[in-house]
């Protein structure tokens, strides 16, 4: 007997259909004598339902009613799932995040996991019952409902895998595991047997949308076995184990290539180089609670000056023009701004990079000769990023694909 946990997302659970569906799935599991604790996200859409729903009454709503409001949608879910499981002959009960007892600190819409008291959890399991919880959403130390922003349910269901002690943690979504590139991008992409956590991390905070990053983060730091499996198809998904675990094998040199068009590129130009400069410009950005991704500082050949180059979220473009013409620029002196929202960032991902000389030569020269021209270049132990155009970035995903030999049926080029 194992104790899982398992999680459905919101296309799982989108319609009474898919919900009766999953409460057959999970019947198996427990048939077989396994513990099951079920995470469920709101309904697909009801989220951003009830987020319109805000903005025709507030433009402006506080955090707190936000979160009073969205978390809802999972507590609907939860329900309907007990009764679906009950109309099956399976006992079980669903809670709310506070039911539960998950604590969170008090950052509403984006709080994080401080404990989880699972007394009650236990107790249920020992006694038979399949336990239904809401994802997303936990409560603070004051009583307030708080929720851990997009994907949040991810975090929810490794962290009350991690709490238990779980076996595993079954990440239920719309696709069948973790492929090399998006399959709508790249039609030649394969699914990953197994990744390690680190290549998943880099992967979801690259772009790619399968797992929330944070849920990664908590898998690794915790030893959560977690894999993430079809909820309308049977197979075995993709399994995200530790490093170690996996580097004593023959690894590919680059396990995926991720990519995003949600970013923003700003410039300044002629900026005084000074002590501090760097401080000075994202000091005030980051004071509005605004992530910087790259960053790039060119010093002019005279010494005196620099031109400053960095990204942000294409959605916080806008507002960080604004900072930086009206706060920063007035404090350093002068400077010239220049900003461009039509760009994307592609990322080679890969723990074989550890080992393998010349993989970003390799990179630029099949971008030179699909003719697309590299912006900026970030990179680590395990990743090479570079920002392109926009418009060549699907082009840039396909050949790279290509050319490190990630293609359906082909075999790992150096």
């Amino acid at each position: 007997m194992a104790l899982y946990v398992q999680k459905f997302g919101g296309t799982s659970v989108g319609t009474v259909e898919r919900i009766k569906a999953v409460a057959e799935k999970v019947k198996r599991f427990r048939d077989d004598g396994h513990q099951i604790v079920v995470v469920v996200s709101a309904m697909s859409g009801e989220t951003n339902r009830l987020i319109d729903l805000a903005s025709q009454i507030n433009e402006d709503p506080t955090p707190r009613e936000m979160d009073m409001l969205v978390s809802t949608g999972e507590q609907v879910t939860i329900s309907l799932l007990a009764m679906a499981l009950h109309q099956l002959g399976v006992p079980a009960t669903s809670y709310t995040g506070a039911q539960v007892g998950i604590r969170t600190d008090s950052a509403h819409t984006k709080a994080r996991i401080q404990r989880i008291e699972t007394d009650d959890l236990k107790e249920d399991l020992a006694e038979g019952q399949v336990v239904v919880v809401a994802g997303f959403q936990g409560v603070d130390e004051e009583g307030n409902i708080t929720t851990l922003g997009r994907g949040g349910s991810d975090t929810t269901g490794v962290a009350l895998a991690a709490a238990l002690g779980a076996d595993e943690c079954q990440i239920y979504t719309d696709v069948d595991g973790v492929y090399t590139t998006d399959p709508r991008v790249c039609s030649k992409a394969q699914r990953l047997e197994r990744i390690t956590v680190e290549e998943m991390i880099e992967l979801a905070s690259l772009g790619s949308k399968v797992l929330q990053i944070r849920s990664v983060e908590f898998a690794g730091k915790y030893n959560v076995p977690l894999r993430v499996l079809s909820s309308f198809e049977e197979g075995p998904g993709t399994l995200i184990v530790a490093d170690e675990e996996i580097e004593s094998m023959e690894e590919p040199l680059i396990s995926g290539i991720a990519f995003t068009a949600n970013e923003a590129k700003l410039t300044l130009l002629n900026t005084p180089d000074v002590p501090g400069v760097a401080s000075r410009i994202l000091g005030p950005i980051a004071d509005a609670n605004i992530e910087v991704d790259m960053i790039v500082q060119n010093v002019a050949p005279t010494g005196d000056y620099t031109d400053f180059t960095f990204t942000v979220g294409k959605g916080d473009y806008k507002q960080t023009m604004r900072i930086l013409q009206d706060d920063v620029i007035p404090a350093l002196g002068g400077g010239e701004l220049r900003g461009d929202d039509n760009i994307a960032k592609v990322s080679l991902v890969g723990v074989g990079m550890r080992s393998h000389a010349g993989v970003a030569s390799k990179m630029f020269r099949v971008l030179a000769e699909e003719n697309i021209n590299i912006r900026m270049v970030s990179t680590s132990e395990i990743k090479i990023s570079v920002v392109i155009d926009e418009k060549t970035m699907e082009l840039a995903v396909r050949a790279l694909h290509t050319a490190f030999g990630l293609d359906k049926d082909s075999i790992q080029s150096e």
